[in-house]
Order: structure tokens, then C-alpha cells, then sequence
């Protein structure tokens, strides 16, 4: 069964960092476009909020306008792992994030990655 496995979230401090890991089990990752997104705990009824995207060999990759020149998306197709590293964080980034293909998704979300940033 194949699952999207999020991990490397926490609790940080505003201006603190945390790099997430997006892998998949049963799946390889390295022949989709990837993206990362997020729902906020002011909106769980509603649609994840897109964070950033990568193409398949990593030279192109895309943000939103939100988390532009703080979060970097990066992938390493050897390890079929896709990451974020997020700094300068701030209590608005607060979030349970998620990894999928993009733009279409695979048709399931895996379980996220909590991330907590008190002021």
C-alpha cells in the first residue's frame, strides 16, 4: 500500500528553522513534479494551502508569495526524499504540512507534519 510519509516537524520559536522530509513507501517520488503544502489551524474545513513545488530534476521550483526567500524546496531523486527547509519562521507559518505531486495530486495525502511557531 503505498503511503506518503511527512516528517521533521516541531515546535520552534519565531526566527527559528526545521527542514521537513516528504518520502513515499511502496512508490518512488523521483519521476513527479512534488509539491509542499499546508492547512492552518484557522481553516481545517478548507483546501491546503499550496507552500512551494519542484520539477522532477529540481532546476525549477516555485513558492508562494507567503514563504518566498524563507522556505527552500529541494529533492534528492537518489534517496526519493523531497524537502523543505523553512527559516525565519513565523507564528503565521503554523501548520500541519503536506507533501504531494503537483499539480495533480496523487489522490490521497499522507498523514503531515505539524509545525508550530510561538512568538
Amino acid at each position: 500500500q503505498v503511503q506518503l510519509v511527512e516528517s521533521g516537524g516541531g515546535s520552534v520559536q519565531a526566527g527559528g528553522s526545521l527542514r521537513l522530509s516528504c518520502a513515499a513507501s511502496g512508490r518512488t517520488l523521483r519521476s513527479y513534479t512534488m509539491g509542499w503544502f499546508r492547512q492552518g489551524p484557522g481553516n481545517p474545513g478548507k483546501e491546503r494551502e499550496f507552500v512551494a513545488a519542484i520539477s522532477v530534476s529540481g532546476a525549477i521550483t516555485t513558492y508562494a508569495d507567503s514563504v518566498q526567500g524563507r522556505f527552500t524546496i529541494s529533492r534528492d531523486n537518489a534517496k526519493g526524499i523531497v524537502y523543505l527547509q523553512m527559516n525565519s519562521l513565523e507564528p503565521e507559518d503554523t501548520a500541519v504540512y503536506y507533501c504531494n505531486r503537483h499539480p495533480q495530486g496523487l489522490g490521497f495525502w499522507g498523514q503531515g507534519t505539524q509545525v508550530t511557531v510561538s512568538s
